[in-house]
């Protein structure tokens, strides 16, 4: 059994520095890269490519709405065509850092990706942006979700995610940041919750509810410093259930 295991990176912006990237892609096999939108900026992207190159890390774009103040978090209303545009622009941004100018994934970031997660034409300008920046690509998105159903119809290769350090709602959305049980912070529930995941290939709601789902890849955000003790337990605790964290599925 394998599966990826990712973070998103590149988050910094200018001189204020949001998390611990160094350590960080030491851990993960898959790096989310902001594109300037929501975080990040040209230096930065081209210094967290360089990071994840050395640590042999699977390379993939982040992209998100046009947000700096809101981190990419709010709601932004765009027509269709307006979202392909904006997820082309930055996945077409970043690759241009990477050798040969190919990624290998794209996962929207925030507000866009829990939109995507749900709407369907939000789903399919999402997909269509990227597949006219790189057709080859790999598609994040959550698992079940929309954006699942858009890949697979428009042929593009996808992953479906899981968050070891987020709550489920019983339709399988991600529990809202603005509620108190929306984070998981103790490393040793969200290590036994990923193994469970991928063992059982299933999600557990907060009511109990149990939604059976393929599990591609294994998400744990990384913005503080206790958060590295996390993705350490979680790494090592689905290395001894003998499941193989990789880049390449």
């Amino acid at each position: 059994m394998q599966i990826y295991l990712n973070s998103d990176l590149g988050e910094s912006f200018g001189k204020y520095k949001i998390g611990l990237d160094e350590e960080v892609l030491k851990q993960v096999t898959s790096a989310n890269i902001a594109c300037g939108f929501h975080a990040g900026d040209p230096t930065v992207m081209k210094n967290t490519v360089a990071l994840a190159l050395q640590n042999q890390t699977a390379i993939g774009a982040h992209p998100g709405f046009h947000d700096l103040q809101g981190f990419g978090r709010r709601k932004i209303e765009m027509a269709p065509a307006e979202i392909e545009a904006l997820v082309q622009y930055q996945v077409g941004a970043l690759a241009a850092f990477v050798p040969g100018h190919r990624l290998h994934h794209v996962k929207a970031h925030g507000a866009l990706y829990n939109l995507a997660a749900k709407d369907r034409q939000v789903a399919d300008a999402v997909v269509a942006g990227i597949k006219a920046a790189d057709e080859q690509t790999v598609v994040y998105g959550l698992a079940n979700s929309e954006l699942i159903k858009s890949a697979k119809a428009a042929g593009m290769k996808f992953a479906q995610e899981a968050f070891a350090d987020r709550n489920y709602e019983a339709d399988g959305s991600l529990v809202s940041r603005s509620k108190a049980n929306a984070i998981i912070t103790d490393p040793a529930i969200a290590a036994k919750r990923a193994v469970k995941m991928i063992q059982d290939q299933a999600i557990t709601a907060v009511n109990g509810d149990v939604m059976p789902t393929a599990i591609d890849s294994i998400c744990v955000h990384v913005d503080n410093q206790a958060a590295i003790f996390l993705v350490k337990q979680i790494r090592e605790a689905l290395t001894k259930e003998g499941i193989s964290i990789t880049s390449q599925l």
